[in-house]
């Protein structure tokens, strides 16, 4: 299995270059560019040698003040959301209608497909030991099981814009848009979203006629394998065909400005991996903690058996996005650290539902209103039982957020407020920060017992050492 994910000689020193880290003023331009185009000017990206990349406040901040929002580098639903929720594919804004919403959830749930808002849904026996830990964001409907269903009939013409639900009026949602390559499996809310996917990686992704990839059926098959094993795979593969896009255009802008000085092709490689470069890495299997399940003796074997699977899936996304130009790109350590990246850093993509939204609004009606309301709406609740809240549930990398250090007892929060309705990450105060305080977040239930959390921080790669672990070891 090495040999065919071998790096040849000539690509090996680009390899080499695009996992050296950046020099610390590099870093410091690059975050401070960012801030700036964030808007969040209250805080500063730091470099602390213990602890590498921390995020400081430079002025003071009131509890439930907003500290940041943080737009996704590469951002991807979770497949076994993607029936729960109907949402754009670049913005993660929810589409449609709330007539829609509710009849596809009980169209999927009638066929037992429905229910699977539970996070990371790789499936991979491989895997076991990857989850993605919930924070203030995360706060999801659990499954139940259909004890109402409804006829198919009123399902269909739901979901179809047969039937319209008193006072959804109040919750108007995008109408969705189709992939401009012409695949099934993206939708946008709008044609800014389409063109940006499409511009940024999914072009090269997409399955559908018009796509640019080398291969669309070895594409299809690099796809399928990683629904079977680990869909952190998708995201690795939205980096690198980001990466080759980014490519593509500064050679292009480089060409057109007829520029005298000749720049070498690893130079613009460089350039183009540079919003990656900025994340922390290891690589996947040697940075994850061993499972409870796997015994200390097994270790080597099954991280063996996570090496081997990257490179299944490598090999399967050469065949089908393969460019000759960004060979170095497609080396086995460069994918077995951008999984580690992910794996490294508190990645949780979590969209509230309009849905739930919708149902509260018809609780809060004056009575009158309400039991007209609920003579239509209940039965569709009473179908969708505990499911009615449903989030869109996903994996991304935000770069601002991603510099942010746990703590269990932190004085920020990851926590969507009601205007939210995308994928940017937001960040509150949970208390009062003073001015050059570092800002910190839990990256898990902070009130789970010292032993617990220190084993789900394993995970993370670190031992934490934060004042209320100090207390409680």
């Amino acid at each position: 299995m090495d040999s065919l994910c071998k790096t040849n000689d000539n690509s090996a020193a680009e390899v080499a270059a695009l996992l050296a880290p950046l020099p610390v003023l590099q870093v410091q331009e690059y975050f401070n560019q960012l801030i700036t185009s964030r808007g969040c000017n209250g805080i500063e990206v730091k470099h602390n040698g213990s602890f590498g990349k921390c995020v400081y406040a430079n002025s003071e901040f009131e509890e439930d003040e907003l500290i940041l929002k943080d737009q996704i580098l590469v951002g991807m639903q979770h497949s076994s959301n993607k029936v729960d929720c109907l949402v754009c594919s670049f913005c993660f804004r929810f589409v449609g209608s709330i007539e829609k919403q509710i009849g596809r959830k009980l169209y999927f749930k009638s066929l037992g497909l429905s229910g699977c808002c539970d996070g990371d849904s790789s499936g991979s026996e491989e895997d076991e030991s990857i989850k993605y830990n919930g924070n203030d964001e995360q706060q999801c409907g659990g499954s139940s099981s259909n004890h109402n269903p409804l006829p198919q009939e009123v399902v269909s013409s739901l979901m179809n814009g047969e039937m319209a639900l008193p006072h959804t009026d109040k919750f108007l949602l995008p109408s969705p848009l189709s992939c401009p390559g012409g695949c099934q499996e993206a939708l946008y809310c709008s044609e800014s979203c389409a063109e940006a996917d499409w511009e940024s990686s999914h072009s090269l992704l997409c399955t559908g006629e018009k796509s640019e990839s080398v291969s669309r059926d070895a594409l299809g098959e690099f796809i399928k394998h990683a629904n079977e094993t680990n869909e952190i795979f998708l995201l690795a593969a939205k980096v690198i065909a980001f990466t080759i896009l980014r490519y593509r255009k500064l050679k292009a802008e480089h060409v057109n400005k007829q520029a005298k000085q000749s720049v070498s092709k690893q130079s613009l490689l460089l350039a183009a991996w540079k919003p990656v470069s900025i994340g922390y890495k290891r690589r996947w299997w040697d940075c994850i903690a061993l499972p409870e399940n796997v015994d200390p003796s097994d270790e080597e074997a099954f991280r063996m058996q996570l090496k081997n699977l990257a490179c299944t899936s490598l090999e399967l996304l050469k065949t089908a996005i393969f460019d000759k130009e960004c060979e170095a790109l497609f080396s086995l350590d460069i994918y077995g650290n951008i999984i580690g990246m992910f794996e490294l850093n508190n990645l949780d993509l979590v969209v509230a539902s309009p849905v739930e939204d919708y149902f509260l609004y018809i609780d809060d009606l004056p009575d009158a209103e309400k039991e007209a309301a609920e003579e239509i709406t209940r039965p569709f609740l009473d179908a969708l039982g505990d499911e009615y809240s449903d989030c869109c549930q996903g994996t991304a990398f935000f770069p601002l957020q991603s510099c942010i250090n746990h703590s269990c007892c932190p004085n920020a929060k990851a926590f969507k407020r009601e205007e939210d309705r995308d994928g940017q990450t937001v960040i509150i105060a949970s208390r009062r920060i003073n001015k050059n305080e570092e800002v910190t977040i839990s990256y898990i239930d902070e009130e789970l017992p010292y032993k617990e959390r220190q084993a789900l921080l394993a995970d993370y790669g670190f031992i934490c050492k934060c004042p209320k672990c100090l207390q409680d070891f």
